[in-house]
């Protein structure tokens, strides 16, 4: 009797393994229709940049003596910087670019790179710093929302020269820092690499509340924002892109080399910050060596894109004291 209800869990077990072995593949991953390459989604004044093998979509405008290199959050492009473009291009060369896996940059797939994953924030950091290169950018101020304050932080560690300033708007270095422990090794098996883009196409579900959740206001995440939001999304390999970030993401380390910072520091963030609470901010401005601190009222996670003209205020003292500093 033991003997056989023995067999019987056996076969049971051996049931559920097959399952969840072979199901994930029974699961249809058709492609999505109508997507089209970067370069047919690109506006007039789009650039493409071939960086180490990887071709990145970025902006450029403007002149001057203190160029900035702008880095955008999670689900945004270069889209974002649109209200505060040209009033920081009348005084600095600015340069935007749209991070792997977000934008019109290319969105590789794996066996198309060697070595470590173009989505990996470390890589991120050396594209940053080779895109200057191509640019002819020696050294630059970086302003990174969000995520792209997460790879602000990091390219200042690791290109200590490279980066004149900091200005970091309602980064992500406390919280956000890639895809859970747990989660990690299940990732990373041909089942999850198969249902991935089902997962990350969901973003076309959630994405505007998102949206919405970033803005103190949500009135004003208007559909022509949105929408300008969702271009990228008309891209080839958008959403197979996506989940490779998830992918490659993992936490960083960040808060334990904040006293390593040794460059003038700016940390803008609104009040009413739902993504990265404004706490984090406040926090990370005392822990950065002479950080300057701006709290924007009224306003949420996206300042450049809410209240741009508090924002451009902020930013422009702080720029013309590093302009007078260096002055000789």
């Amino acid at each position: 009797m033991k003997s056989k209800l023995l067999r019987t869990l056996l076969i049971l077990f051996g049931l559920l393994l097959l399952i969840l072995l072979i199901g994930p593949f029974l699961i249809p991953v058709r492609p999505l229709p109508g997507l089209v390459t970067p370069e047919q989604l690109a506006d007039p004044d789009s650039q493409f940049v071939d960086v180490d093998g990887l071709t990145m979509h970025t902006k450029t405008a403007g002149q001057g003596e203190l160029p900035l290199v702008l880095l955008h959050g999670f689900g945004a492009s270069t889209y974002t910087w649109r209200e505060i473009w040209e009033p920081l291009a009348q005084n600095h060369p600015v340069m935007a670019f749209d991070r792997p896996a977000f934008g019109l940059t290319e969105r590789p797939l794996p066996g198309e790179w060697t070595g470590r994953s173009p989505y990996s924030a470390a890589a991120q950091a050396d594209q940053t710093v080779a895109l200057m290169d191509k640019l002819g950018i020696d050294q630059a101020v970086l302003v990174g929302n969000s995520a792209g304050g997460t790879i602000a932080t990091l390219t200042a560690l690791q290109y200590p020269d490279r980066v004149k300033a900091l200005i970091l708007v309602d980064p992500a270095i406390y919280a956000g820092g890639g895809t859970p422990g747990f989660l990690r090794p299940l990732f990373q098996t041909p089942q999850m690499r198969h249902l991935g883009p089902l997962i990350t196409r969901r973003i076309q579900e959630w994405g505007y509340e998102f949206g919405r959740s970033a803005w103190h206001d949500p009135s004003k995440f208007t559909d022509e924002i949105w929408t300008g939001y969702q271009k990228p999304l008309k891209a080839e390999n958008w959403d197979r892109a996506l989940f490779e970030l998830t992918r490659a993401s993992k936490p960083l380390g960040l808060p334990d080399r904040l006293n390593e910072i040794n460059v003038p520091t700016l940390v803008i963030t609104g009040d009413d910050d739902r993504i990265v609470p404004t706490e984090q901010s406040i926090r990370l401005a005392t822990e950065i060596p002479g950080a300057e601190l701006v709290v924007i009222p009224q306003c949420g996670h996206t300042p450049h894109e809410e209240c741009p003209q508090a924002f451009l205020q902020a930013t422009n003292a702080f720029l013309s004291q590093l302009e007078t500093t260096a002055a000789p």
